[in-house]
């Protein structure tokens, strides 16, 4: 599958990044894994990204990783090529990122040695525990608590929507240590799976298959190594953390709507209509030409917001208005990117499954199976109406 344009030879991207992303594609088009089972699949996308070192890229090379820090452009590249076979790969890679990434941000070096290593050879499953049934966007209105003890922590409460739930070997949890201090009484913790009083069996079934659960903790008692990061910073460590990935998920909707647009001219070429091929139509060329506009307008706020991350977020020798200033700008960026990304290929891949007609729908079809995929994209790690609100804010 080939893109409308030579994407990797933007200034956006270094000769490395080019590499990477001819060796993914070439590895992507020999992989074959059977996603019925979409648990047991992910595991093995984890297995087969891990013996071919794709999951270096994220974590640092201190650790096991490919790169000395984690690399926005990386991280974008690969996620768009994966997306583009299977966005169950795609899903498998994402979250060994996002499930350590607090850890890389935040954690001790025991915390790294122990799970950042792991992760990047496929050996613990990681997952991030964030959201629950009444604070998804809404991250402060949390209600899970972490009450502390003479050794450690006592988690009650739950988590749902949990990527990896089930099938992860430790989970990112952030809890309440100061209930009544909204976010500023936010903590993150490293919980491992089989500890006592954790329930992980209550699985969500989705429009896009992957695994999904609801996590209980019950009187979980973990030891105050455990915590990750600062006493109450943890709404700071998510937000970090989320930032980072929230480009790279744009760029896995970049590539969805350029599989979408390959499987619209496919079919559109080979679709007999009315004594001629359906792509000889002109409102064929104009639904193919609007698709296309909206692939690459996507792709280049894409490749822009990691660009800037990568080469421009260098804040360290900054004094605070101006380090605040940096950040606020790149949190703009990676909204704009996740915004217009997610939404367009939603509009990419709708007028793709339009174009196939009656065969568009029918299960099995890879279309369809597009169609259901790309729409969580728009909700997941901050709705596009969050995304909006950061994109206002940062303009007053």
């Amino acid at each position: 599958m080939q893109s409308s344009m030579d994407q990797w030879e933007l200034p956006f991207f270094g000769d490395e990044h080019r590499a990477l992303a001819d060796a993914l594609n070439s590895w992507c088009a020999e992989q074959v894994v059977d996603e019925t089972d979409d648990r047991r699949a992910c595991k093995d996308w984890v297995t087969l990204l891990a013996k071919a070192g794709w999951l270096k890229y994220c974590v640092p090379s201190q650790y096991g990783g490919q790169l000395s820090d984690l690399d926005s452009r990386s991280l974008v590249i690969v996620r768009e090529i994966l997306s583009q076979y299977s966005p169950l790969a795609d899903f498998s890679f994402a979250m060994q990122g996002l499930g350590s990434g607090a850890i890389t941000l935040g954690g001790s070096k025991e915390q790294k040695e122990t799970y950042l290593n792991a992760v990047s050879k496929g050996e613990k499953i990681a997952a991030f525990a964030l959201s629950e049934e009444e604070a998804g966007s809404d991250v402060a209105a949390m209600g899970m608590q972490a009450t502390p003890t003479p050794d450690g922590f006592i988690l009650n409460g739950h988590k749902t929507w949990i990527s990896n739930g089930g099938i992860a070997d430790f989970y990112v949890v952030f809890c309440k240590t100061l209930p009544d201090q909204g976010s500023r009484g936010i903590s993150a913790f490293i919980v491992d799976a089989d500890t006592k009083g954790l329930d992980a069996s209550e699985h969500l079934q989705v429009m896009s298959p992957h695994p999904l659960a609801k996590i209980k903790f019950k009187d979980c008692l973990i030891k105050r190594s455990q915590l990750l990061g600062e006493l109450n910073q943890g709404f700071k460590l998510a937000m970090q953390t989320l930032d980072i990935f929230r480009a790279s998920v744009a760029g896995a909707a970049v590539g969805m709507s350029r599989r979408a647009l390959w499987e619209a001219k496919s079919h559109s070429a080979n679709r007999n209509m009315f004594n001629q091929k359906l792509i000889d139509f002109q409102l064929t060329q104009a639904s193919l030409g609007q698709m296309l506009s909206l692939i690459d307008s996507a792709a280049l706020l894409t490749y822009r917001a990691a660009w800037f991350r990568d080469l421009k977020l260098n804040i360290k020798d900054l004094n605070p208005t101006q380090q605040k200033e940096k950040l606020k700008k790149y949190s703009q960026l990676a909204a704009i990117s996740k915004f217009t990304a997610t939404e367009n290929a939603q509009k990419v891949i709708d007028t793709a499954l339009q174009l196939h007609g009656g065969k568009g729908v029918l299960v099995g079809q890879k279309i369809e199976s597009l169609y259901r995929d790309i729409r969580a994209l728009r909700i997941y790690e901050g709705a596009s109406e969050v995304q909006q609100l950061i994109i206002g804010r940062s303009l007053i």
